[in-house]
């Protein structure tokens, strides 16, 4: 008996969060050999950054997205994903993104194939009115709905008037060997030169601390053409901490500096599911994180492996960060349970329970 289909639509494979989970599912799928699994690319760039087995059947428009006409480039895709997923004839689609979520679940309106959404951002962003009234109004189409973090299905219950299918999934995060590398005295922290980050802020209230043996480092670089690399460099020489704070930009080889360190700073206010905590935690890294929306509540065990803290208290942030970085004792305590708290994210487990849902097996 011939397998049936399962179709994993995405509008990219590029570098990115959303596009490396999507690929170590659709891995996962694949090694089962229980279903032909399907992808289609659909967005302006479909190039495949990530390895795809090579049985992954791989569907691409034949026509290129022109911005200068968009309005008609956008009516081309939503006719090509109707034609292809009819054609494949799938038991399940799972789409991930959320305005790309809208335009697939828009274009098989009026079908019964089964489509599976998940949104990859901070879950009550807005979206601007054309697409939270797309969302409101297609979502509960869906036939489930996956949320990153518990705070995400919450928004989810109310918004969608109690959707009756919506599962919390959280990302894959690869896990570690602990090996016995020495600990420096170094804060760290990975993430994008953005606004959201509030990497100003961490600098500030690292160098108020103002424990001349400890460093911070800063691993990531400019994006969203804010161009904040330069305004963090003019902070870090007026506070004449240039030899404490670093700004190590991007950095191919993120794990060395995952090793080295001894604390994991996240002062970002907006999240999804931040990845970097769960890699920090995967470590042996006690974290001191925002409670944002959303995500690091989902990971971080107050007192356990890591301190919550109320969104922008800065004060607060200042002290925990401090005391971790005074006390050897619960440093180690944190490191040693951090690797086993963030087991739950291992790759497969997660894999696997996207694979129950969406087959309802």
């Amino acid at each position: 008996m011939e397998n049936k289909n399962i179709c994993f639509v995405i509008h990219s494979l590029q570098v990115g969060g959303m596009e490396r989970v999507m690929s170590e599912i659709i891995s996962y799928f694949a090694k089962t050999n229980a279903y032909n699994i399907h992808l289609i690319l659909y967005g302006i760039k479909r190039e495949v950054f990530y390895e795809i087995p090579d049985d992954v059947i791989i569907h691409k428009p034949t026509f290129e997205f022109d911005n200068t006409k968009r309005l008609l480039s956008t009516l081309k895709t939503l006719r090509f994903l109707r034609n292809r997923i009819k054609e494949i004839d799938p038991i399940s689609v799972l789409s991930f993104g959320e305005r790309w979520n809208n335009l697939v679940l828009l274009s098989l309106l009026a079908t019964s194939i089964p489509v599976y959404v998940s949104d990859r951002a901070q879950p009550d962003k807005p979206l601007g009115f054309k697409d939270d009234f797309l969302r409101r109004k297609l979502y509960p189409r869906a036939k489930g709905i996956i949320a990153q973090t518990s705070q995400a299905k919450s928004f989810y219950e109310s918004y969608l008037a109690n959707h009756p299918k919506i599962r919390v999934i959280g990302n894959p995060i690869n896990q570690q060997e602990i090996m016995e590398t020495p600990k420096e005295k170094i804060v760290l922290t990975v993430g994008r030169l953005i606004e959201t980050k509030h990497h100003d802020e961490l600098i500030k209230l690292f160098v108020k601390i103002n424990k001349l043996d400890w460093k911070l480092i800063i691993v990531g670089g400019d994006a969203l053409n804010q161009h904040n690399k330069q305004k963090l460099e003019k902070l870090v020489k007026s506070l004449n901490a240039q030899d404490r704070v670093v700004l190590a930009g991007n950095q191919q080889d993120v794990a060395s500096y995952y090793k080295r360190s001894a604390i994991f700073a996240f002062t970002s206010s907006s999240e999804g599911f931040p990845n970097v905590v769960g890699e920090a935690l995967s470590f042996g890294l006690p974290v001191v994180s925002f409670d944002c929306v959303a995500g690091p509540s989902d990971m971080i065990q107050e007192g356990e492996n890591g301190y919550l803290i109320k969104l922008f208290d800065y004060q607060e942030f200042a002290l925990k960060l401090s005391l971790l970085m005074d006390d050897t004792f619960l440093r180690e305590k944190m490191a040693g349970f951090a690797p086993i708290s963030i087991r739950k994210f291992e790759k497969n487990q997660i894999a696997k329970e996207y694979f129950k849902f969406i087959t309802n097996r």
